[in-house]
């Protein structure tokens, strides 16, 4: 019986996922074809089963990946900054994600959720991963003393998902825009939301 080397096996998984990206930017969730994922991977259809089952297995992985990748920027930057700083690491690597065709991924990952079940599956998977990471973000911020302590930790984490979101639709929308100047607006308005509020004395 053959023995299956873990290592070259992730390997392979990884090139198979990023030829695969390449082919759901270029063509589109509909577009994109096992067949066509197989040419710019390399690989025969039954090479690639060995893999993965299916073209939405496919794109559950990337989906996981990205939400693990943000898990672990959350985490680099936790552990150096505050909990600001920490929050725009993710909002900032929107002008790299719409460079190199992720953010249009997503975009229509979100309008095809309205059609397809898998797909809408998969949104509100990382839409709730998201959540968790980011509220679970805010309750350190509170006990650290960094974040308003009087918000309620899972509405602000999910409106913050959804600034997130939008963030993200901007960039697509509106490439002219200066990436710089988007990302600092954006820092703003998330350190007025969450910013712990100067108390002012009452007088009689």
């Amino acid at each position: 019986m053959r023995t299956v080397d873990p290592v070259k096996h992730e390997e392979k998984r990884q090139e198979i996922l990023v030829a695969a990206k390449r082919c759901f930017v270029r063509h589109g969730l509909r577009g994109a074809s096992i067949a066509g994922i197989c040419t710019e991977a390399g690989i025969s259809p039954g090479h690639l089963y060995h893999y993965f089952e299916s073209k939405d297995a496919i794109l559950q992985a990337i989906v996981e990946a990205v939400l693990e990748r943000n898990a672990e920027q959350f985490s680099q930057t936790a552990a150096n900054s505050d909990a600001l700083a920490a929050l725009m690491v993710v909002s900032a690597q929107s002008k790299v994600r719409n460079d190199d065709g992720t953010n249009g991924l997503i975009l229509e990952m979100l309008a095809e959720a309205e059609r397809s079940p898998v797909i809408a599956r998969l949104v509100q998977e990382h839409s709730r991963g998201m959540q968790k990471l980011l509220a679970d973000f805010l309750r350190r911020g509170q006990t650290q003393r960094e974040i308003d302590p009087s918000l309620d930790i899972e509405a602000a984490a999910a409106l913050l998902v959804g600034i997130i979101d939008s963030f993200v639709l901007t960039a697509v929308h509106n490439p002219a825009l200066d990436p710089a100047l988007t990302t600092e607006m954006l820092r703003v308005l998330i350190a007025r939301f969450l910013t712990v509020p100067i108390r002012t004395g009452t007088h009689d």
